[in-house]
């Protein structure tokens, strides 16, 4: 099972929301599989764009020990991984929508780079 090096020091709620589902990738993973609602591994890279294996499969296993994303495996002939958001996962969507909302009335980014769900959301 994943294991953090260090251990957090959370002196607050709101330490411990922003450890679970701030920073640059456990916010888009939490986004693209609540717009996506399951997908296998390969699928979920592809919609991150330009993260790397090992940084995905260590933010995956970070969300799934906080246990905001659930890893189901299918024992067939290829193996199949699937992953989705637990009822936890879930309950977090509404709060980034509302951080979304909020960032969206004082940043603006036009680009090309913008995550399909993030050009979804309405924030406008």
């Amino acid at each position: 099972m994943y294991k953090k090096k260090l251990e957090s020091d959370i002196r607050c709620p709101l330490e411990y929301g922003l450890e679970v589902f701030g920073g640059k990738w456990n916010s888009r993973i939490i986004c693209v599989l609540a717009s996506r609602q399951t997908l296998r591994y390969s699928e979920l890279r592809r919609e991150m764009g330009n993260i790397t294996d090992a940084v995905l499969a260590s933010t995956l296993k970070g969300l799934i020990s906080n246990g905001l994303i659930v890893r189901k495996q299918y024992n067939e002939m290829s193996m199949r991984v699937e992953y989705s958001l637990s009822e936890k996962g879930l309950s977090v969507v509404p709060i980034l929508q509302s951080i979304c909302k909020w960032s969206g009335q004082f940043y603006r980014d036009e680009s090309e780079n913008t995550l399909i769900q993030c050009r979804k959301c309405d924030y406008k």
